[in-house]
């Protein structure tokens, strides 16, 4: 059995076992479809010493970012937080001309082209090549490196330290948690701040929302272990908020440990609903499972039925959480004919494992479905509005997370 990639204590607790899964963006060219996948288990441990959730690591992050077919400005929802983000931060913090903010895991410069048309220096951290040269083209200054401790260093020999550093949904991608957050510590200025979102373990326990697990993400993360985390590493919390995306997140600010700073209240606020929800409680964690396959059988349920009927069903959003759903539950094409994803660098793949092609939203006029399945269920309202027309022939949507919903 492995250790955990915090403490190094022996990981002995399952949380989830979702059986064998191929990495969920790795999708598939069309010219490809007889090769095989490799797939490796999707088996979710809790350390009961630091109460982190996390998977082994069977792939490293160059194979899994280095080329990487998620790009956030896909999503007019994600954009919007985003310039919501900068709008709140640089009023909060005073960030003017003299700031510098850095974005890690900065994606195709969906947030940091905020901060660029506000004349404020920022620079991009981001691993993935082919995505990078986007940001790039946007006028958004950008490095190729994976972010910790030796690239901080050098980073901020040439930059200078940051009085922003923005990590939004990456500190689970990380299978070395302690280095990145090593060279947060060391790329902060004295007096910076850091802001962190990531989907707060509560909510995936409370809406049993695991299809947000897969191999790309390492780690499943609440303010408890985060505050562990920081105090590991010269920093600690001082406000955190509570955020609709992505099925309930948390954003939490930290700074240097000796930051005068003092704590705010919306803090214990939290570490309350997580003391409340049993996060500090093991038993929590293991009663996760079985509410796990009740989604499963409520789905294949559906499907069968809707199959033995004569209706059809397609998905919307090849998403790496639909892969996990569909893959745990056995879902192929016989039962989705395919997925419709806005994603020009998907369309014409298959998915991992299932096999199901992608093809573009006008597909979904042309061939009429009965139902139309979203998998990105954290984008339900923005989908459903995008794909409204579908009701002019009776289509209905349908969500398979928390509980089955035909809407």
């Amino acid at each position: 059995m492995s250790s955990c990639r915090f403490c190094k204590r022996p990981l002995v607790t399952s949380f989830v076992d979702l059986g064998l899964s191929p990495l969920s963006n790795a999708l598939i060219p069309a010219d490809r479809s007889e090769a095989g996948e490799r797939s490796y288990p999707l088996h979710a441990y809790l350390c009961e010493s630091c109460l982190l959730v996390q998977l082994e690591e069977f792939e490293s992050p160059a194979t899994i970012f280095s080329d990487y077919v998620y790009f956030s400005s896909y999503s007019t929802t994600w954009l919007r937080h985003a310039r919501e983000f900068c709008d709140s931060m640089v009023a909060r913090l005073g960030l003017g001309g003299d700031a510098f903010v850095m974005e890690l895991a900065s994606n195709d410069g969906y947030l940091l082209r905020n901060i660029v048309d506000r004349g404020i220096r920022c620079l991009g951290i981001e691993p993935a090549a082919n995505v990078a040269a986007v940001a790039r083209d946007r006028g958004i200054p950008t490095e190729v490196v994976f972010f910790g401790l030796e690239s901080a260093r050098r980073l901020i020999e040439t930059h200078g330290p940051a009085d922003l550093i923005v990590a939004n949904n990456v500190l689970a991608h990380v299978p070395d948690i302690n280095d990145f957050t090593a060279g947060i510590a060391v790329a902060l200025r004295p007096g910076g701040t850091v802001s962190i979102e990531f989907p707060h373990l509560l909510q995936l326990i409370d809406n049993v929302q695991f299809d947000t697990i897969y191999h790309e993400h390492y780690s499943y993360l609440s303010l408890a272990f985060i505050e562990r985390l920081f105090a590991a590493h010269g920093l600690a919390v001082w406000d955190v908020e509570e955020l609709p995306t992505h099925g309930g997140s948390l954003r939490i600010l930290g700074r240097h440990a000796d930051d005068p700073r003092g704590t705010a209240a919306a803090v214990e606020r939290v570490r309350s609903s997580e003391r409340a929800a049993g996060l500090l409680d093991a038993a929590t964690y293991r009663e996760f499972g079985p509410r796990v396959l009740k989604v499963k059988r409520d789905i294949l349920r559906f499907l069968l039925d809707a199959q033995a009927d004569g209706r059809t069903v397609a998905a919307y959003g090849a998403a790496a959480k639909g892969n996990t759903l569909l893959n745990y539950c056995g879902i192929k094409g016989d039962l989705v004919r395919f997925v419709a994803d806005l994603n020009p660098h998907k369309q014409g793949c298959l998915l991992p494992g299932s096999r199901i092609p992608v093809m573009p939203p006008e597909c979904i006029a042309e061939r009429r479905p009965d139902y139309v399945m979203i998998l990105p269920w954290n984008l339900r309202e923005e989908i459903a509005a995008q794909l409204a027309g579908i009701r002019a022939w009776g289509g209905r949507f349908v969500t398979a997370i928390p509980d089955l919903q035909v809407f």
